[in-house]
């Protein structure tokens, strides 16, 4: 078979200049697309906003440093509970909902409660023991998260 190469042809001064195809030989040449900067401006502009609108409510959903919770330890470990000692920092006087979980060895939820915490004025961290009623013998009891009440 033989080969048809591409012709090169010669600039007025000699210099050759980009190869020039036999025509329908390769297929349609595209010509450069026209950027938008306005466009892709504006779809980064709508990232970053949607972005920003949903770290702000992350943030209000698990992050407020005001409502900290700590597990100090759980123990009593049996076949249908676990109790878990916790400490939780809140604003001043101020009045917390805690979720506590316990979990077997698998990570399989056993129980779940909200356990409501207040402080007394003046008061800043709350210190808190509570026993979790399980469905069967769970591995930790930890705390999910604390929250202002609703």
């Amino acid at each position: 078979m033989t080969e048809t190469h591409a012709t090169l042809p010669s600039g007025t001064d000699g210099n050759t200049s980009a190869p020039v195809f036999p025509p329908g030989r390769y297929g349609r040449r595209r010509a450069p697309r026209r950027r938008r900067p306005v466009l892709t401006a504006l779809l980064v502009l709508a990232a970053v906003a949607t972005l920003t609108v949903i770290s702000a409510r992350l943030y209000q959903q698990y992050g407020d440093p005001t409502y900290d919770a700590q597990v100090i330890t759980y123990s009593d470990i049996t076949d249908n509970q676990v109790v878990v000692d916790f400490r939780v920092r809140l604003p001043e006087g101020g009045a917390a909902v805690c979720v506590l979980r316990a979990r077997d060895h698998a990570g399989a939820e056993l129980a779940r409660e909200e356990v409501p915490v207040t402080a007394a004025a003046g008061q800043t961290q709350v210190t808190l023991r509570h026993r979790l009623v399980t469905t069967a013998r769970p591995f930790i009891g930890e705390v999910v998260r604390c929250r202002p009440p609703a």
